[in-house]
């Protein structure tokens, strides 16, 4: 049993910004492979396919991204889920817009997102995809404060490379399972 998790936040407010790449990519791979509606369970919208040693779980945490840990502890403990399991898949501020990099460990870095999944999870042992989100648009990192930036919705111009990286985070969850 394989989890994937995608970090973001929740709500309409969220749903277009850079912190919810994880979010989108979560979606698209889920439309992509036929997976049924996502429903809350616990601090989570999850969608369940296959079956026993087959069966993907998709989570997408409600918790808003600073306490995602809290969701994902929970979903792993309930299946009886280790974290060498789980895949996670989030943004990146310091990779450039559509780059994906591929961990199958390793620290959280400046994400509070990864900061609070390595806390409840109490090992920096489970597989990461990072999506880079950083541009040097009229919005770049250095332009305004990060948070501001990661909350911000992606630019018109961007959204080709933001497809293009969605689609190739997808494949690399196919191949990864």
């Amino acid at each position: 049993m394989k989890v994937i998790c995608g970090l973001g936040n929740p709500g309409s407010k969220y749903e277009n910004t850079r912190h919810n790449i994880g979010f989108r990519v979560v979606d698209s791979f889920a439309k992509a492979n036929d997976f049924p509606e996502f429903e809350l369970k616990g601090k989570g919208l999850v969608s369940e396919k296959g079956q026993g040693f087959k069966k993907v779980i998709l989570l997408k945490p409600q918790t808003f991204m600073n306490l995602s840990g809290e969701a994902v502890q929970k979903l792993l403990q309930f299946y009886k889920i280790e974290a060498k399991d789980l895949i996670v898949v989030y943004d990146d501020v310091d990779l450039p817009l559509g780059t994906l990099r591929y961990r199958e460990k390793g620290s959280a870095g400046t994400h509070n997102g990864m900061k609070s999944l390595i806390q409840c999870l109490a090992t920096l042992d489970f597989p990461r995809l990072r999506v880079g989100i950083e541009s040097r648009g009229t919005t770049a990192p250095e332009q305004v404060p990060l948070d501001a930036f990661v909350l911000a919705p992606f630019l018109k111009e961007e959204e080709e490379a933001l497809k293009i990286a969605i689609e190739e985070a997808c494949q690399k969850l196919d191949q990864l399972l």
